[in-house]
């Protein structure tokens, strides 16, 4: 690996890590790196609009080029392209609002965003990084990963968003084989008090998993008895048709996993 490159991609996922702005000592902290490496490194990517520095306070944010290269990746993103219209069409049949995204890291990250279609008021998810273990998309994906991958995301920070988070390997094992199992997961206010979702694993060509779609929405409405059993076949006709649509079942591959 080249070093110089490997540092600025610590520091820019520190500045990416949730806080809002952080100065040279706590980057330093964060990357362990000496402070005079990396305020150098800062400033190559400040010239690059890659990070920008408040000239009140002298602390860093990630800049407006990394916005740039994030519409960029979307914009070329086939598992973006090929779900938008099945995104849609299940927001529509559902009732509630669609993620579809992937898995990049610990986390899972949205892609594509379909509001719930009434007229209350929502935020704009596209580009929300969720812990993968805290959500139904990321067990969705994880659950369908090859073993050894599995393994190391179960090996990393399992760290509780709300009371009910699974934060133990046992626990999430357990659910990652149900998932298996039944082809689709389903959080109950794991990663925001009062939220659930349901969602499937989106199969790519090669047969490996591409990323997942799912409905998101308040747990009552999403987990009620009448309605769950509904949300779970629309989730996975879309997840399934999604799929198709990136090749999966060419060549002698299947969808049983998804069915």
């Amino acid at each position: 690996m080249i070093q110089s490159v490997e540092r600025a991609a610590a520091i820019l996922g520190a500045l990416g890590s949730g806080t809002p702005r952080l100065g040279v000592t706590e980057i330093a902290e964060r990357v362990g790196l000496a402070k005079p490496t990396v305020y150098g490194l800062l400033r190559t990517l400040e010239k690059h609009d890659l990070v920008a520095q408040d000239a009140d306070t002298g602390k860093y944010s990630l800049g407006p080029g990394v916005l740039q290269l994030g519409n960029a990746y979307l914009d070329g993103s086939e598992l973006r392209a090929r779900s938008l219209r099945w995104a849609e069409a299940l927001s529509q049949r559902a009732d509630e609002a669609v993620w579809v995204a992937t898995l990049s890291g610990s986390r899972v990250i949205v892609l594509h965003h379909v509001f719930r279609p009434d007229n209350t008021v929502q935020i704009l998810e596209v580009g929300a990084a969720i812990p993968w273990h805290a959500c139904a998309l990321g067990h969705a994906i994880v659950a369908f990963l090859p073993e050894a991958h599995r393994a190391r995301a179960l090996a990393g920070e399992l760290a509780p968003l709300t009371g009910r988070t699974k934060t133990t390997r046992t626990a999430l094992n357990r659910a990652l084989a149900q998932v298996r199992q039944r082809g689709y997961a389903v959080e109950d206010q794991e990663a925001t008090v009062g939220d659930a979702g349901i969602a499937a694993p989106i199969l790519a060509r090669d047969g490996v998993v591409a990323g997942a779609i799912g409905v998101v929405g308040a747990a009552g409405r999403l987990l009620a008895p009448d309605v769950r059993d509904e949300l779970v076949r629309a989730v996975g006709e879309a997840a399934r048709a999604i799929s198709r649509d990136l090749g999966a079942g060419r060549g002698g591959l299947v969808l049983s996993a998804l069915s």
